[in-house]
């Protein structure tokens, strides 16, 4: 998720101009810490994160130079913005060779500073949304499924990608559906166009309007320039709205227009403007019980799903969850370069029998809190969450298998077996041995069972 409140270092060795460069900074919403010198930004920086370090270049102790120096050496994930006098712009040119990212004149209009900001600011989000898009398109863990019911799915998504009809995309929270938008995108004519997505849920009516249909300079207060709307920056693309349910009653007159007419008008213009993209859509909610309830519009949910996929929750693709967690616990082991981290056995059982009721993202949160934590090379049971040790996400085995009271006594005894030996599986992906001996029978009448109902 892109920051929306960057945070950033100011450093100069005048007091007075930190505050004043702290003040403009966060009227204009942005995190502001100051400090006097480079040696203090640097046991700042060990601490916290910035997006941005504002630095003046001439400073006692350490100058902005050496502090260029050693934020790159030590690979800090922030740009670096130097500050120069007009007697010193010749070795701020030479800052920039160094890495810094641009240098602005001291005692000029600040809002040259906060221009360069703003392109940082932008660029450090498309780099994020290029990452974030890399992952789900390149090798997407969700897209390996051991789950016949999400296999298929995959195959109805690739057959609706073929077409250029709405889709739908119902699902709980954490399931994975824009990975699943952006298969469909990748997977359409479309492809080699923008794949553009917008949380709806996440932003008031105001600020949705104007990241979907974009504004005019002076549209409304703040608007100080003219922006592009996703409806435009998804020409001849996809667009993606999650949470299409989030979207109040006013707001989805306008989206149904455009989406029926692929004509828009930018906040503050009459000027109308044509658009071509591809839409999906998604929710975690009841579209058709809040259409009973007025507060989804009937015609704006009959255009968006001509065609609906319904997304399963993990508790419902447990054979997946152990390709899950080896996907995390690598992922985790190269970022936090924790490479020789061990987890207990114990702890892989409790998280392959959790039932996660905030899904895959929930695992993912759970794997990442376990690294963070672990120590000694070692990941224990006691790092788990209270929720996982204790078992309250998990399912009764009663609920492993449906019970169908017209099915006679072989029928149910096969389907218990079946289900007994999944969950062995589960537990003990790498050790048939001890799926043998659980279940006291041989190694190859173990074999033979998996066969038999079809179990790998």
């Amino acid at each position: 998720m892109i920051k929306e409140n960057m945070r950033i270092l100011v450093v100069d060795d005048e007091q007075d101009y930190c505050e004043v460069l702290k003040m403009i900074l966060e009227g204009k919403g942005y995190a502001v810490d100051t400090c006097n010198n480079g040696e203090e930004a640097l046991k700042i920086l060990e601490k916290s994160d910035f997006d941005i370090v504002v630095s003046d270049l001439n400073m006692p102790v350490m100058d902005g130079y050496e502090l260029l120096k050693e934020i790159k050496k030590r690979g800090y994930d922030c740009e670096v913005l130097m500050l120069t006098a007009f007697g010193t712009i010749e070795r701020a040119v030479e800052t920039m060779k160094a890495g810094a990212y641009t240098y602005v004149t001291k005692g000029n209009d600040p809002e040259e500073l906060l221009i360069e900001i703003r392109k940082i600011k932008d660029m450090r989000a498309t780099k994020r949304k290029n990452e974030i898009l890399k992952e789900k398109v390149s090798g997407d863990y969700m897209l390996k499924s051991r789950n016949e019911k999400y296999r298929q799915l995959l195959v109805l998504a690739e057959r609706a990608a073929a077409s250029e009809s709405n889709i739908l995309i119902l699902g709980e929270s954490g399931a994975g559906k824009e990975v699943l938008a952006s298969f469909i995108h990748n997977k359409s004519s479309r492809k080699k166009g923008n794949f553009m997505e917008l949380n709806c849920q996440a932003l008031s009516e105001s600020i949705l309007e104007s990241e979907l249909f974009g504004h005019e300079k002076g549209a409304f207060t703040g608007a100080s320039q003219k922006r592009i709307g996703l409806f435009e920056a998804s020409h001849g693309g996809t667009l993606f709205l999650d949470e299409i349910g989030g979207v109040s009653v006013n707001l989805q007159a306008k989206l149904l227009k455009a989406i029926e007419n692929k004509t828009i008008y930018r906040m503050g213009s009459s000027t109308p403007i044509t658009v071509d993209f591809r839409l999906i859509t998604a929710t975690n909610r009841d579209l058709k019980d809040d259409m009973d309830k007025e507060l989804f519009r009937s015609d704006l949910f009959y255009r968006i799903s001509t065609i609906v996929l319904e997304l399963p929750p993990l508790r419902e693709r447990k054979e997946d969850i152990p390709l899950f967690i080896d996907y995390f616990v690598d992922k985790y082991s190269r970022e936090m370069k924790k490479e020789q981290v061990e987890m207990a056995e114990d702890v892989r059982a409790l998280l392959t029998n959790y039932s996660y009721p905030g899904n895959i993202r929930e695992l993912k949160n759970v794997i990442e809190r376990l690294f963070v934590l672990s120590d000694h090379g070692e990941i224990k049971k006691e790092y788990l969450p209270s929720d996982i040790i204790e078992g309250k996400g998990g399912h009764p085995k009663e609920s492993w298998f449906e019970t169908d009271y017209t099915e006679s006594l072989k029928e149910y005894r096969n389907k218990a077996e079946k289900a007994y030996i999944e969950e062995l599986l589960v537990r003990y992906p790498k050790d048939m041995n001890q799926v043998a001996d659980i279940l006291s029978i041989s190694r190859r009448q173990l074999f033979n069972k998996l066969v038999e109902f079809g179990l790998k």
